[in-house]
Formats: C-alpha cells, structure tokens, sequence
C-alpha cells in the first residue's frame, strides 16, 4: 500500500523556464535517501497546468526512471477534460507509473453526477490504480463523500487525496469507506490529525523542504504514536503555514531556492514569491533548521 509522506513534487525549472532535469534528479535522490514514502510527479505543486502534454509525459517517464522502483510513483494525470485525463492516465501506465492522481474537474463546475461519470470512464479504460484528489478551494468543484464512497467500490480505485482541510468530513470517509480504498490528506496543517485517525498517508507540499521531518511525522502517526507525531508536527507548523502565504507552488519553489536546491525558475502566470514575504518564509525555514541562520 502507498502510505506515509509522500510528496507533491515539484518541477525544477531554470530562469528561462525550461525543465532543469539534474536538478529533478537531486530532489529525487534525497527524498529517496530521507524517507519520503512515495513521488507525485506532475501534480499542481509541479506546475501541471503550465507544463505542455509533451513535458508532462518526459517528467513523469524521469521520475520513474530515476525511482527505478526503489519507491512509488504516483503520476499526476487530472484534467477539466475527460478524453484529456484518459490520454495523460494512459500514458503515465505505458510510462511505467505506479498510480495516478486525478483532480477533480476545475473550472466547469461538474455535478456529482458528472463527477461519478468521470471518473467511472477513466477507470473503467485504463488498468492502474487511480487515486481521487478533491481540493475545491483551487478547482471550484467538490467531490462529496458519497461520491467517492460511490467511486470506491471500483476495484482500481483505491484511494482520495482529501485536501479540504475538514477533519470531520475526513474522519467520516475513513469510517465508511471499504478496505482497499486509502484516505490520504492533502492539507499539511491537519494531515497527522488525520492520519491519527486512520489515514493511510500526507500528499504534502511540506516534505519538498523537510523531507526528513515530514517522513518522521507521518512513520509516527501510521504507528499511533500520538506524541510524537504531534511534536513534529507542532514544530513544522509555521512551515505549513508560510508556505502557502502565496499561491502554490510559490512559496515552496522559493524555500527550496533558499535551500540551494533548485533555481529560480517557475512559469507566468505565477511568478517569484514577494520580497515582502519572504522574511516570513525564511523565519520557519530556519525554525525548522532547513537553512542557516
């Protein structure tokens, strides 16, 4: 099962915007070397709706090179359009991906109805486990749990990335889903929380920069270890937070900037964290001892 901390990757980039492999390769490296329990390549924090379906597919074939098995990778393959994510879900099998993660449809606001039908048809077409994302604070669209209670009894459907951020709404998934489908978190802020209570893993944008400590944090939590886990993750708290004083991926491209990790590239329409933000952002990364003082 893929559980743990598992990392929403980003996509390194250099100033003028074209994808800086050696450095993906680097990141690869450490999160194997520091306990990171599985990649997600080409998710939101790695810039897929700027990246063209042909770099979309070279990043994930990289990353399941590079892993080489050694850890699961997760492509993501989402779309607001159903033929689209059939495309990008049946590449990222023949790339030889371990899963795929879909987002809801953004944008054209589909009815649960729709939403079922979509899914339904994607994995009813492409034989690999398939992992739901809901995250209706960026797509505008949210998924209820009856609908992926619904989604769930699909074998190849084995999990929900929940980034609403709502323990309550995450708890009762746990309660009624079925066995074989996990409930991952995708909210830093609460996932041990959630994990305490049954979760299987943390999709984390955090463990870009504290690999060690997220994987720390979440070992604890699938071990019901409760103190430990909440002491972790109350030290890495300013981090969650700081990192999405901006929209996402920016604050996170900027720390691991900090780090010397990657450049400074990231594609218009975003653009390089504030200056007047990143006096915040520096703080927790030294509080959490990731750059000097």
């Amino acid at each position: 099962m893929i559980q743990g901390s598992i990392v929403a990757l980003v996509t390194p980039m250099t100033e003028e915007g074209t994808i800086d492999w050696p450095a993906l390769d680097k990141l690869l490296g450490l999160h194997i070397e520091l306990g990171t329990g599985a990649i997600v390549a080409v998710g939101t924090t790695g810039e897929s709706a700027t990246l063209d379906f042909d770099e979309h597919e070279a990043v994930i074939k990289r990353v399941v090179d590079t892993v080489a098995g050694k850890i699961p990778v997760i492509a993501g393959t989402g779309a607001n359009s159903t033929s689209e994510a059939l495309y990008l879900t049946q590449k990222a099998k023949d790339l030889g991906a371990d899963a795929c993660l879909l987002v809801t449809p953004y944008y054209n606001k589909p009815t649960q109805e729709g939403l079922w039908l979509h899914f339904r048809k994607i994995a009813e077409s492409v034989e690999i486990p398939q992992i739901l994302y809901n995250v209706p604070g960026r797509t505008a669209c949210d998924m209820s749990n009856e609908t992926a209670l619904r989604l769930a009894e699909i074998p190849n459907v084995i999990g929900i990335k929940d980034a609403t951020g709502d323990l309550a709404r995450g708890r009762e998934l746990i309660a009624r889903a079925p066995q074989h489908f996990a409930i991952y978190s995708g909210d830093d802020l609460t996932a041990i929380e959630l994990m305490l209570s049954g979760a299987r893993g943390n999709i984390s944008v955090t463990a870009n920069v504290a690999i060690r400590q997220m994987a720390q944090a979440c070992q604890a939590a699938l071990q019901g270890n409760a103190g430990h886990a909440r002491t972790l993750q109350d030290a890495m708290m300013p981090l969650h937070r700081a990192l999405f004083i901006e929209s996402n991926p920016i604050p996170v491209k900027w720390a691991l900037h900090e780090m010397g990790l990657i450049g400074r590239g990231i594609r218009l329409p975003l653009t390089p964290l504030s200056e007047g933000r990143r006096g915040e952002l520096l703080a927790a990364l030294r509080a959490c001892e990731l750059v000097g003082g």
